[in-house]
Parts: C-alpha cells; sequence; structure tokens
C-alpha cells in the first residue's frame, strides 16, 4: 500500500454508512479491512474496521504510538487474554501482541492515535461493566479510558433523549462516533449501526438523538478546531 491520505484532514466532518464500502486486503491472508481514515502506508495512523476470518491471524506487530480497538462481532484473542463482542481495549505506545481468532471476528480500531504519557493498558468487557448517569436524563455512559482532554466511551440514549457533544467534553476537541446499535439522529441524518461520524467542530452541530434509542461509541476532546463546512 502506497502513502494514502484518506479523510486524513481531521479539521473536516466525515459521516460514512461502513455498510458500503469495501472490504480490502490486508498482508494477512483471511484479514480485510475497511478504510475509514487513514494517514501513511501499512504503518499508518488509521481508523479502521478490521475482519478476521475464522482461525487467521496477524504476524507479531508493534504499536509505536499506541492502538485502540472495540470487539463488535465474534472473538478476538492475542497472548493477553481474549476479546469477545463488546469488549473496549487500549494498548499504549510500544505494546505489541501477535493477534488471532478461531471462529472470526470484526473490530473497530484506531492505530497511532494515543497520547505517549497514557501508558495504561485497559481491558473492559462492557456486557459487565457498569453504566453511570449520563449529562442529563435518559443518557448514560460507560468511560472506557483516555488521557488529559481525550476520553473515550461508551453511550446509551433512551428513547427522544439528546446529548450535545459539549456535554461530554466535546467542543474543544470535537467528537467521534461509531453507532452500535439502534440509530442515532445527527441533523437530517438517521445514522444506523455501522455508522462513522467525525464532527472537528461539535459546537456547531445539533444535538444528537434517538427516536428509538442507540449505544454508540464516543471519543472526545481529541480532535482539531475547523470553521469549515459541515458534510
Amino acid at each position: 500500500m502506497n502513502h494514502l491520505k484518506l479523510h486524513s484532514d481531521l479539521t473536516q466532518a466525515v459521516v460514512i454508512n461502513t455498510q458500503t464500502l469495501p472490504w480490502l486486503p490486508s498482508p494477512a491472508a483471511g484479514v480485510m479491512r475497511r478504510l475509514l481514515h487513514r494517514d501513511g502506508d501499512e504503518v499508518a495512523v488509521a481508523t479502521s474496521l478490521v475482519r478476521y476470518a475464522p482461525d487467521s491471524k496477524f504476524d507479531r506487530h508493534t504499536h509505536d504510538r499506541g492502538e485502540e480497538f472495540f470487539v463488535l462481532e465474534g472473538e478476538f484473542a492475542d497472548e493477553y487474554g481474549r476479546y469477545p463482542a463488546g469488549c473496549a481495549v487500549r494498548n499504549p505506545w510500544g505494546s505489541s501482541h501477535a493477534p488471532f481468532t478461531d471462529g472470526g471476528c470484526i473490530i473497530f480500531v484506531k492505530l497511532r492515535q494515543l497520547q505517549a504519557e497514557d501508558q495504561q493498558r485497559r481491558v473492559i468487557d462492557t456486557r459487565a461493566a457498569a453504566w453511570e448517569p449520563g449529562p442529563a436524563a435518559g443518557i448514560e455512559l460507560m468511560p472506557l479510558g483516555g488521557f488529559g482532554s481525550e476520553q473515550t466511551s461508551l453511550v446509551k440514549l433512551a428513547p427522544s433523549a439528546g446529548l450535545l457533544c459539549r456535554d461530554h467534553q466535546g467542543c474543544q476537541g470535537g467528537a467521534e462516533i461509531f453507532v452500535i446499535s439502534g440509530e442515532l439522529q445527527h441533523e437530517q441524518r438517521h445514522c444506523g449501526p455501522g455508522n462513522w461520524l467525525r464532527l472537528p467542530d461539535c459546537h456547531q452541530h445539533q444535538p444528537l438523538s434517538s427516536a428509538q434509542g442507540c449505544t454508540f461509541w464516543l471519543k472526545t476532546g481529541h480532535l482539531p478546531p475547523t470553521s469549515r463546512a459541515r458534510p
């Protein structure tokens, strides 16, 4: 893969239904990727969906600027443990592993986007972890990790609940969202499971809401400010 720039301008808002994207081959047999954001060649700052076929693996590699992933389907594994659907993992700078799967899996993964000072490895099984009250009625949060202004959480909206990203440490560092279940309304868009949103200037956006309720992965406080037009 040559040096690729895909949605690499972090000041630009993006909304993508990932289910419409093709699966592209990786260097490992049986491992395919849907590219959402990338700046680099095979070693890149990247946000992707990665699909492992049953009994596939990836060679041992080092995450020189960290990795975080959320297991969407199946069970992902490495020499440190097994991570079924619903597990969130943050591996710090300099960590390494040799991932594999027995039955196949799909993960949402961000590479080379953690802070060097954040040296704590975190593994959270969100199926068993407790929800916390959110900033308004009908909103629950589950912290997944973070450092400084950068924070990652699961968010659960009850039907008809709404969330302003600035209520969850957005505004100065934007928000990034991956919809896991239900349907999230962003302005005039209805975003179902698999939709990925990057909202750098989220203070200019209308509240996120859900008529039927939804659960989404949310990262805030990590994007530069922008005055560009929204998509």
